[in-house]
């Protein structure tokens, strides 16, 4: 019988979307989207996250200026309390996250244990 992972996956997706995780990080999106200058910030942040890592993938090396940048924002972004909600929120789904990579590669992991 053949398996068609992908409809595993998609079913995976689904189920994510499920979790108390997930819907706990959605809750806290939405509570931190009703807070204007808190969304602002926060995605002042994300873009200056993706900027420089987006430079470092391309081997480009980080200014002072931008790194002092990040750090103001992230200073910033560690001071509202919606952001520090949602980031722990984010926390809590990477966990799970972690936890079924590490389930799916299992097969992978004791491959190479050999």
């Amino acid at each position: 019988m053949a398996v068609n992972i992908y409809d595993t996956a998609n079913t995976l997706e689904q189920q994510l979307r499920e979790t108390k995780e997930f819907k706990e990080l959605k809750a806290s999106y939405d509570a931190m989207k009703t807070n204007k200058s808190a969304f602002d910030l926060f995605k002042d942040f994300q873009e200056i996250q993706m900027q420089l890592s987006q430079k470092q993938m391309n081997g480009e090396e980080l200014t002072d200026d931008e790194v002092q940048k990040a750090h103001d924002l992230a200073d910033k972004v560690g001071n509202v309390d919606e952001i520090k909600a949602l980031m722990g929120k984010e926390r809590n789904l990477n966990q799970l996250m972690n936890d079924l990579n590490q389930i799916i590669t299992k097969p992978v992991q004791e491959l190479y244990r050999d």
